[in-house]
């Protein structure tokens, strides 16, 4: 089948791959044509840099990972989905008998296969085979480019679960990307009234300013501690979410939150941060890290379905799957006033 490859650092090709044959229907999976993918900033810097941290590319990979597609064809033991159905996919398959999915942390199992992320083949290609137990129907009110976005939006979801976000909050959005921009719109559904949120894009912050009661801070030209101390008489925000991968402003959480908050760091700086402990133990601040996620696939897809969650302001750009190496082009050099790029396939 034809599927875009990346084959080595800066270079792609939209050429036959023989996948197919590597995946065989089991009796607990299902067979599913591909009709949008999302391309994430993980796909683009597997593109740039040919790795990321301890994950090398070192022979032709597939890419792509944030999927919705159609269900062709189940295996004997499936029963809860059938072809025709539309579904979205979580992309990490874990070892059902690994400790970490005994208890329940199946996103740190350390042998989770995860999709476009080397040695693992994506699924930028006609159709796939995957795990049924991983496999979500949508329903008919979830557009496919909406369930390609459940990829993004459940890491958002998982960060403000772990938070426990509490009725009232305020938070803190460090980063207005895509997954800045899914953390907004979870943490307004789990309960927070407000939300800041810093970046260095005016573009990216009038769009978030849309996503309900936001308040946009561009961080160059407005000091974040300031505002935030403004807007709470103070106090310091309830929840500071760290999105944007930026080493300063991941060092400098702590002078954001209140006494007894909590922050959780989502995005991944490139380099080690100095981290305050002294800053963060005067205020008892419990500190959270997001790996993904685990549990939250129905949760975002019931949000979606209810309309309490809308991610289709943030899908700003799509190209057709012909189209996928120029879509990555872009992708690597996007405007500020784009944040989602999804692909296209099939009807």
């Amino acid at each position: 089948m034809e599927a875009l490859v990346l084959e080595r650092k800066d270079e792609l090709s939209l050429r036959e791959f023989p996948i197919e044959r590597q995946e065989p229907l089991g009796p607990r999976d299902v067979r599913i044509a591909l009709r949008r993918v999302g391309v994430c900033g993980s796909d683009v810097h597997y593109y740039t840099h040919g790795a990321i941290g301890p994950f090398v590319v070192k022979e032709p990979m597939i890419l792509g990972h944030e999927a919705a597609g159609e269900v062709l064809e189940v295996g004997s033991q499936v029963t809860h989905l059938q072809a025709g159905d539309r579904v979205c996919m979580e992309p990490g398959i874990p070892d059902p008998n690994s400790k970490a999915s005994r208890l329940g942390q199946y996103n740190l199992d350390p042998a989770v296969r995860f999709w476009a992320t080397p040695p693992v083949h994506g699924i930028l290609r006609p159709s796939c085979v995957h795990p049924a137990d991983f496999t979500f129907k949508l329903p008919d009110n979830v557009s496919y480019a909406a369930g390609a976005m459940v990829e993004p939006l459940a890491v958002g979801v998982h960060a403000a679960t772990m938070a426990q976000v509490k009725p009232g909050d305020v938070a803190v959005v460090i980063g207005a990307g895509p997954i800045g921009m899914v953390t907004i719109l979870a943490a307004f559904a789990a309960g927070c009234a407000r939300v800041i949120v810093a970046d260095v894009q005016d573009p990216k912050l009038a769009l978030a300013a849309k996503l309900g009661a936001v308040l946009p801070v561009n961080v160059k030209s407005q000091r974040l501690a300031e505002v935030v101390a403004r807007e709470t008489d103070g106090w310091g925000a309830d929840v500071i979410f760290e999105a944007s991968g930026n080493e300063r402003a991941a060092a400098g959480v702590f002078e954001l939150v209140c006494p007894g908050g909590k922050v959780v760091y989502i995005g991944m700086p490139l380099e080690p941060i100095r981290y305050d402990v002294v800053a963060a133990a005067v205020k008892e601040t419990r500190v959270m890290h997001v790996f993904r996620y685990a549990h939250v696939y129905p949760r975002c897809v019931a949000m979606l379905a209810s309309g309490q969650i809308d991610v289709t302001p943030l899908i700003t750009d799509i190209f057709g799957f012909k189209d996928s190496i120029a879509a990555f082009e872009y992708a690597k050099d996007m405007p500020p006033s784009s944040v989602k790029v999804q692909i296209e396939l099939g009807a």
